[in-house]
């Protein structure tokens, strides 16, 4: 049977947790075939995301590797269970599936933890900031593609907040000077993080540019607590796209940069009163 073109990205996770779960018990994919009762190809293709897994075969999976771990096993049945579409999915043929994978990420996280160096993250943005931010892409953008891009985002927003998922969120002083659509247009973005900071499941934490150390990289990051921890998502904005990190290396490295952003960034409280004051200098740019 062929397999899926464009396995989405819950369906590419359970592939990968399945090969990890064939590797850590030290099977190649044709002694797993074996187990299974098919073809080494088919193994791959599940492994790929790209062959469905039947919540019975995952257990013999499990079975044949001798994987003990319970909670991971329950957790991959559950995303073999999770077949609904999500509303993400009338962008689909409109939007490229970064933004969709992206949205389909939030929507099964337990927690997110955001870090940025360069704009607001894309979950706290106002429709005017996000505008201006897609407006300053390049190669430019059809005003069509900033339209929609932009109510996607908002759209997103709207997820989280109606789910009560927690977000704490990191932002670097750079990002809240960087004055995307003019002062006036940063004065309100900064009065919306305000807003933000004091919904019961938001904590937004400044790292001020006296701080003498920069903690991760400096792409925009985004890290999604799954429901047990090895089905956690690391994802980061870079020029060439949006990508997605899973491997239990990577997964350790970037909790380790939150655990130092705890560390550094100034309380809630004061975060609060350090964004009023950049609001304050905005606003007197303008007024």
């Amino acid at each position: 049977m062929p397999g899926r073109q464009s396995p989405t990205l819950r369906q590419r996770r359970l592939g990968a947790e399945l090969r990890r779960m064939r590797e850590q018990a030290g099977l190649g994919g044709s002694q797993l075939s074996r187990v299974l009762g098919v073809s080494a190809a088919q193994v791959t293709q599940m492994e790929n995301g790209k062959s469905s897994v039947s919540a019975e075969r995952l257990q013999t999976i499990a079975a044949g590797c001798k994987c003990t771990n319970q909670p991971l096993i329950d957790a991959l049945a559950d995303l073999i269970a999770a077949r609904g579409k999500g509303w993400w999915e009338e962008y689909r043929g409109v939007l490229s599936t970064d933004f969709l994978e992206v949205a389909e990420m939030e929507s099964t996280a337990q927690k997110l933890y955001t870090w940025a160096t360069t704009y607001v993250p894309g979950l706290q943005q106002t429709q005017a900031y996000a505008s201006a931010v897609f407006a300053r892409v390049s190669p430019p953008l059809p005003p069509r593609d900033i339209e929609l891009r932009t109510a996607f985002r908002v759209q997103r927003q709207h997820a989280i907040r109606s789910s009560g998922t927690p977000y704490v969120s990191f932002i670097h002083e750079a990002a809240l000077r960087m004055q995307f659509g003019g002062p006036h247009v940063l004065a309100a973005q900064l009065g919306s993080l305000i807003e933000d900071s004091e919904r019961r499941t938001c904590s937004l934490r400044v790292v001020p540019f006296d701080m003498d150390t920069f903690p991760g990289a400096g792409e925009n990051i985004m890290f999604a607590e799954g429901p047990v921890p090895e089905l956690a998502t690391l994802q980061m904005d870079t020029a060439q796209g949006v990508l997605f990190f899973d491997s239990p290396a990577d997964l350790a490295s970037h909790r380790a940069t939150f655990t130092r952003l705890d560390s550094l960034a100034l309380s809630d409280d004061d975060s609060r009163k350090f964004i009023r004051s950049i609001r304050d200098e905005m606003k007197g740019r303008y007024e």
